[in-house]
């Protein structure tokens, strides 16, 4: 489990996260909220090292991270990326960079390797253009690609920014299947998402940011009657018992923030 204690990390010396602290707990997905510029990716670059820190703590199963070696912190936390460039290789080969954190150079892929990469790509929608190169596909199949490609790193923690960025409605249906199949396993499953009806749907656990701080980290329903995602949004958002379960959905106004609010697990 990964576990961040009164973490700060930012860019160029600037904080851009202040005082986070939060677990990533297995066999939950958690949905990271907040308005752009929030600090919801520079929390999750800083969880995997790739931030200097400025502040605090960064344990993986208790273990403080500076005493990790890259390659040991790939084999338990993998990152779908925001943007990325635009290989010109085969997509099967791109997943199967998902394997290096296990491989040494020269790299050769084994068996195994490859039926994690069959099956990550499975999972994901993403099988039959295995043989297309990359730069060919549409954004929502290269956005397929890219998620078999964390799932082929086969890690305990699944860190995953805006996944369901250039998906067509059942791609996102499928992409949050996929991360509550990932939890059912056992895996801790971390998401930036937009979509608040979506996340309220699907998380586990919501963690609402806003200016580099952690305001809020609780359950969908306690996040929805807190009354936290009309102040930092701005929007009213409602929820409606359906034959399908709860459901929200957000109203656009103007609703000004009613005081300081204190989720349990913030």
């Amino acid at each position: 489990m990964i576990r961040l204690n009164r973490l700060c990390a930012g860019y160029f010396g600037k904080p851009v996260i202040r005082e986070i602290t939060m677990e990533f707990l297995p066999g939950k997905v958690t949905v990271l909220l907040g308005p752009n510029g929030s600090g919801k990716s520079t929390v999750l670059k800083a969880a995997l090292g790739l931030l200097p820190r400025m502040g605090g703590e960064i344990l993986y199963d208790g273990v403080d991270i500076r005493q990790l070696k890259p390659r040991q912190i790939a084999q338990k936390a993998a990152l779908l990326v925001q943007s990325r460039n635009i290989p010109s290789i085969q997509a099967l080969r791109l997943v199967l960079h998902g394997r290096f954190p296990y491989l040494t150079y020269p790299r050769h892929y084994s068996g195994k390797d490859y039926a994690i990469a069959h099956d990550a790509m499975e999972a994901t929608g993403s099988r039959q253009h295995e043989n297309a190169k990359v730069g060919q596909l549409s954004g929502g199949q290269r956005q397929g690609v890219y998620l078999a490609m964390a799932l082929a790193q086969d890690t305990q923690t699944v860190f995953m920014d805006e996944p369901t960025t250039y998906l067509d409605i059942r791609r996102q249906f499928q992409t949050m299947e996929t991360a509550r199949s990932l939890a059912g396993e056992g895996k801790a499953v971390v998401l930036i998402l937009h979509d608040i009806c979506l996340a309220l749907r699907e998380a586990d656990r919501i963690a609402v940011f806003q200016e580099g701080r952690l305001l809020c980290l609780d359950q969908p329903e306690a996040v929805c009657k807190s009354g936290i995602l009309e102040q930092v949004f701005q929007v009213g958002v409602y929820s409606a018992q359906t034959p399908h379960g709860t459901q929200y959905y957000c109203v656009p106004g103007q609703y000004p923030a009613q005081g300081s609010y204190e989720c349990p697990n913030a």
